[in-house]
């Protein structure tokens, strides 16, 4: 059962242009029963789908839930909210970038979805270079089968213009060990915000990605 509405996306909508502490506060009581509490009943639904496929996913939406309100202390935008909701249930919560589980965002413009490896420090890319290195046939298959195809496209990720010259030969076979992060990610239309079946979809999506994320846990462990 998906607990979001189309309310979800209208409180959004309504949001932009009067992006300020006064329209928010005067409209708190809205932002609780509308997004908040149904965003949160959300993420729990989609953490016990998880859980169907990977019982050690215990974790709580609270950790996982991103704040609504924006860092502007390094911005030329100084609006204090985003206008959208998103949550990374991972073993750790949102503070975990591992590629256990899955990041969601949801608002008006889109739904997003994304897995994969994101700031990692350099030891961490050097495992997953050599791992996928000596891995190269189960790499290939896993982001070449029909179903990573059809949810994800590829995988996208910033890349390095060098590479140990221990691992030369096997990037050009395969280019993305140039890579210093993998991810990738797949995009619905907003108007799914109320569709019944809208976790049932997204935890499609989580499968769709698994063997290429069990091959990343593998490397990293």
């Amino acid at each position: 059962m998906n607990p979001l509405g189309k309310d979800f996306n209208e409180f959004f909508i309504n949001l932009a242009p009067n992006n300020n502490k006064e329209w928010f506060d005067e409209h708190r009581k809205e932002y609780h029963s509308v997004i908040k509490e149904p965003f949160e009943q959300f993420v729990a639904a989609l953490i016990g789908a998880i859980q169907q496929y990977d019982p050690k996913m215990k974790v709580s939406p609270k950790v996982c839930i991103f704040r609504i309100n924006r860092d502007i202390r390094f911005s030329k935008d100084k609006t204090p909210y985003k206008l959208n909701r998103s949550a990374a249930i991972n073993y750790g919560g949102r503070k975990d970038f591992t590629a256990s589980g899955l990041y969601v965002e949801v608002g008006p413009e889109h739904i997003r979805i994304y897995r994969g490896l994101f700031q990692l420090d350099k030891p961490a890319i050097e495992k997953i270079r050599n791992y996928w290195a000596k891995n190269m046939d189960a790499f290939k298959k896993a982001y070449s089968n029909k179903a990573f195809i059809n949810s994800y496209g590829s995988i996208r990720g910033e890349t390095n213009t060098r590479i140990d010259k221990d691992l030369k030969e096997a990037a050009e076979k395969e280019p993305l060990l140039y890579n210093k992060s993998w991810y990738f990610f797949s995009q619905l239309p907003a108007s799914e915000v109320d569709n019944p079946k809208l976790i049932d979809l997204l935890v499609a999506h989580y499968l769709a990605g698994q063997e290429m994320c069990d091959l990343f846990i593998k490397a990293l462990h």
